[in-house]
């Protein structure tokens, strides 16, 4: 189980799932062919193995700082058949035993914040109690971004709507959510960050402590090979444009930058540091 020590405060990294996708797909960056890829030998092993396939992680990140217990993004979860993410009955996977395993229980977690409300961000908000959907960390406060909730409140998408219903709204129905704004301080050691595009109101995590500092992505950035390619934006980026200018922008601002960089989907070993590249960026592990 990856984790990293910034300052006082701990980042440990739980897997629910690894997804592996062919270079080029058209669902996911289909400008990243094998070629493209290959022009960026340091992707290789971690990110791309040598079939050319493109690997993702599909995690949560616990953030220990002092007097905060933190869940950063809650994946697919348990149950819950999504459409092109899981089968007709959704995932069964060993989530809350690895939760356990870093030391952590349901009841001890203080707070969760969802970068965003898509499918693989919002899962394990909840989880299944006979016919019912609960909070699945019951004495936390649930940190929703107000303008991600209203946009997607009012998006018309069936999948969308399914995704609301058992992962937020019951959240809601308990009481435990509080909207927040894209630049929330949760505590002094972690705020949010608006990096929005790939969604309205999506936002990534900066932990800083005694003169440390790392950034959780969450999806402004899906994968590496997007510190080469800024501009190459996956079909479900809400606006294209925008989320590119994002990438550019905070790969920029963090190139060459004692800050660690640590990916909400990318492979092992997840966290590394932002390095200039030409007229692009690379990432170094």
């Amino acid at each position: 189980m990856l984790s990293w020590q910034v300052g006082a405060v701990k980042v440990t990294r739980v897997v629910e799932t690894e997804m592996r996708v062919p270079a080029g797909a058209e669902f996911f960056i289909p400008q990243a062919t094998a070629t493209a890829l290959r022009a960026s030998p340091w992707l290789y092993p971690h990110f791309v193995d040598e079939q050319d396939t493109m690997i993702l992680s599909i995690h949560a990140l616990l953030v220990e700082a002092p007097g905060l217990r933190l869940v950063v993004d809650t994946c697919i979860g348990n149950d819950k058949p999504r459409p092109g993410m899981t089968g007709p009955d959704g995932l069964s996977t060993a989530f809350l035993e690895a939760l356990a395993e870093a030391g952590w229980s349901r009841e001890s977690v203080d707070a969760v914040v969802c970068t965003h409300m898509h499918v693989d961000h919002v899962g394990w908000n909840t989880m299944k109690d006979g016919d019912r959907w609960v909070p699945t960390f019951p004495n936390a406060r649930y940190l929703f971004g107000r303008i991600e909730f209203e946009h997607w409140s009012g998006e018309g998408d069936e999948a969308q709507q399914a995704i609301l219903a058992d992962s937020v709204q019951p959240i809601l129905d308990a009481g435990l959510a509080e909207f927040v704004g894209l630049d929330h301080v949760i505590s002094p050691e972690v705020r949010l960050l608006p990096t929005t595009g790939h969604t309205p109101g999506h936002v990534s995590v900066r932990v800083e402590s005694q003169g440390q500092v790392a950034v959780i992505t969450g999806d402004m950035s899906h994968h590496p090979c997007q510190m080469a390619h800024p501009d190459w934006s996956p079909g479900f980026d809400s606006d294209p444009k925008a989320a590119a200018a994002t990438r550019a922008r905070m790969f920029a601002e963090w190139a060459d930058q004692p800050i660690l960089v640590i990916g909400t989907h990318y492979a092992g070993p997840t966290a590394g540091h932002v390095k200039r590249d030409g007229a692009a960026f690379r990432f170094e592990v």
